[in-house]
């Protein structure tokens, strides 16, 4: 069952961080529901990995400032729908440099996770990924589980620029990029909380 907060992690830390989250993205669109998804399907697969309940409440609240990045990129461009052209992709993909910029030198755990996911989330298990095309183990724990529950929701959500895909068809998808783009144990974590993934999509799924 997803726990919200332990004792260590206070509502009121839980409040603030949600809503520094929702303010570096609210000019792209209200992404409460999304905020409340990967929080939760973060959750569900470090679980899943039999991570500590420390390290698997540490990774789902520190998921939700992964684009605290896109604070600094034009809102034309973070509300375009049509395609990137090369020198926008540029200006897209430096989100993951700078909201690590933002978060780092804090000793807080949380803020030191989120410094990780931010940097690391759209690395690729294959090395096809972005900052830093890392490969592999070379990734970051936190940056894989977040990459998988993050591809996810985007698959299964309509966005300015896309129609969502059945959820299904989305798990299939994932299901398939394993030891491609995403950590295989990763992925059988996701397979086998799949269940209790649907049900947080059901429930948070606007």
């Amino acid at each position: 069952m997803f726990k919200t907060t332990s004792d260590s992690v206070s509502k009121e830390t839980l409040d603030f961080i949600f809503r520094m989250a929702y303010i570096a993205e609210l000019k792209e669109w209200d992404n409460r529901q999304h905020l409340e998804r990967i929080r939760r399907y973060s959750y569900i697969i470090a679980n899943g990995l039999d991570l500590s309940q420390r390290e698997t409440e540490t990774t789902s609240i520190a998921s939700l400032l992964h684009d605290v990045g896109k604070i600094n990129i034009p809102d034309e461009l973070l509300r375009k729908k049509g395609e990137y052209e090369g020198f926008e992709w540029e200006l897209i993909e430096k989100h993951t440099v700078e909201g690590a910029t933002i978060l780092q030198g804090s000793p807080s755990l949380i803020l030191k996770t989120a410094e990780i996911i931010a940097l690391s989330h759209h690395e690729r298990w294959d090395g096809s990924g972005y900052p830093r095309g890392l490969k592999g183990n070379e990734i970051p724990l936190s940056g894989r589980i977040y990459a998988v529950a993050d591809v996810f929701d985007a698959l299964t959500t309509p966005r300015l620029y896309k129609a969502a895909i059945d959820v299904s068809r989305g798990i299939n998808m994932i299901l398939d990029a394993s030891s491609k783009l995403f950590d295989p144990l990763v992925v059988k974590a996701f397979e086998q909380k799949i269940g209790e993934i649907q049900k947080i999509k059901e429930a948070f799924n606007s």
